[in-house]
């Protein structure tokens, strides 16, 4: 390091120097691209299922929640191989890059029977859930297809890694938008039947999703085995490292109970928020969906905070660590702020192309009308919580960075509870309605964002690494 990157940082410093707005743009821009591609090809895939049924749109939503909920544990341990890549890149151990990403694919390959076997619970889960036999039929088959894809996407997670870790964040946008603009393609053709295709309206939905996750996995598998990488980054060690896979379920593991219980908690909410009504259901799917064009691009950024935090940590700048996260957070409250503007001034334009087109057998417009109505009033409920999403997602993702996972576990663990429990009393004993259970996830957001703030502040993820550092 230069003189210069080692006294106290000018505002040059925060624009152009190391962890700086420059370069947390250059390693997070792809990253909130690819997260984008990911919302935008959900988005459209539910304004389609919209167009053929709200009953198809909301049983998506519900389905699509409920499995990645069972996705979650091993895909938050598969995308900690994120902080292995970065820390050994940051510490200049390249050799020992490949081999911790195969230890993550081998552990996707180990988790796929297992996650297969929700496709038997999704009967008695749906059946919980009391949203009506229409809609839990629909929920049932939509679930068990997207099991399918769950291999595929776990995979293509601790692959991608190789790149992201590395700070090669073009190479997972380029890959990312290129399956999610094939999924939408499939979805065109098999949800209304082109081609030659029958039309399979709900069934289409889940294949065209789980065709694009299989073959976005094995595209990352076939990268990673270039020959360049190989030779540079020991790609080419495919064997398991017990040693190596033990210390990575030591620091994922929590993260990924972490993920798990922020899903579930998320996934008990939304499918006791069914119970309130088709109206509310349909409302609330339409809300959380546009909600995710706040969300999913701070969620890239995040992940961009994580590997600066964990490089930086590897070459032993925690101080730069520090930087990188604050810039993150800079730069996630400015776009949440404007989009919070727009989701209370424009609703409208986020609603829009959910009635493009009146599904057959829609009949009475009052329906379809209290439903635009109420979401946009919860987008008011998004707005207003967005910005503590923000500080929720930066600060829990750098402090995983560090390796600080078992703090972030056990306050998901608690704010889990927390949630579910006081959703259920609101919906099933005191009938509160559908604004109460509003008010609680925005307080929800609002409390985790402030407790991650505090822990950051602190500073104890400073001294923390989940590598053998060789290099100080």
């Amino acid at each position: 390091m230069s003189n210069n990157e080692q006294t106290p940082a000018g505002w040059g410093q925060w624009i152009n120097g190391p962890s700086g707005l420059r370069e947390v743009a250059i390693v997070a821009l792809p990253l909130v691209i690819s997260s984008l591609s990911w919302t935008v090809m959900t988005f459209v895939d539910r304004v389609m299922l919209r167009w053929v049924s709200g009953e198809a749109m909301s049983a998506a939503f519900q389905a699509n929640i409920v499995w990645f909920t069972f996705l979650s544990l091993p895909l938050g341990i598969c995308a900690y191989a994120n902080t292995f890549v970065s820390q050994y890149f940051g510490d200049g151990q390249y050799r020992q890059i490949g081999r911790a990403v195969w230890q993550a694919i081998w552990f996707a390959v180990g988790c796929v029977p297992f996650v297969g076997l929700g496709m038997f619970a999704a009967p008695t889960i749906f059946a919980w859930s009391n949203h009506g036999p229409e809609i839990e039929s629909l929920e049932i088959v939509y679930f068990q297809i997207l099991c399918w894809g769950s291999g595929g996407i776990l995979i293509s997670q601790a692959a991608s890694a190789f790149f992201s870790g590395r700070g090669k964040t073009r190479i997972v946008m380029v890959i990312d938008c290129l399956f999610a603009l094939l999924n939408l393609v499939l979805d065109y053709i098999l949800i209304f039947g082109y081609l030659g295709f029958p039309e399979l309206g709900i069934v289409g939905a889940g294949y065209a999703t789980a065709i694009s996750l299989w073959l976005k996995a094995i595209t990352y598998v076939l990268l990673l085995l270039r020959s360049k990488y190989r030779q540079d980054y020991g790609t080419g060690t495919i064997g398991i490292d017990w040693s190596l896979v033990k210390r990575m379920l030591k620091f994922g593991g929590p993260s990924g109970v972490q993920m798990f219980l922020d899903v579930a908690g998320f996934s008990i909410f939304c499918l006791l928020l069914g119970r309130l009504g088709a109206v509310q259901a349909e409302a609330s799917s339409m809300a959380f969906s546009i909600s995710s064009f706040a969300f999913m691009p701070i969620f890239g950024l995040s992940l961009a905070a994580s590997i600066l935090v964990g490089q930086r940590l590897g070459e032993n700048r925690p101080d730069l660590a520090e930087r990188a996260t604050w810039v993150s957070l800079g730069m996630a409250m400015s776009y949440m702020a404007v989009i919070s503007v727009f989701y209370c001034l424009i609703p409208e334009f986020f609603l829009s192309g959910f009635f493009a087109a009146v599904p057959p057998g829609e009949i009475h417009e009052s329906t379809a009308d209290a439903s635009r109505a109420l979401a946009i009033i919860l987008l008011r409920f998004v707005a207003a919580y967005n910005l503590f999403d923000a500080m929720l997602l930066i600060f829990a993702s750098a402090i995983k960075g560090a390796g600080d996972t078992w703090f972030v576990m056990r306050v998901s663990l608690l704010m889990a509870i927390l949630l579910s429990v006081s959703t259920y009393l609101s919906v099933e004993v005191f009938r509160w309605g559908i604004y109460a259970c509003w008010i609680l996830i925005t307080a929800w957001v609002c409390l985790l964002g402030s407790i991650f703030l505090v822990r950051f502040w602190q500073g104890k993820w400073k001294t923390m690494r989940v590598i053998e550092m060789q290099h100080h």
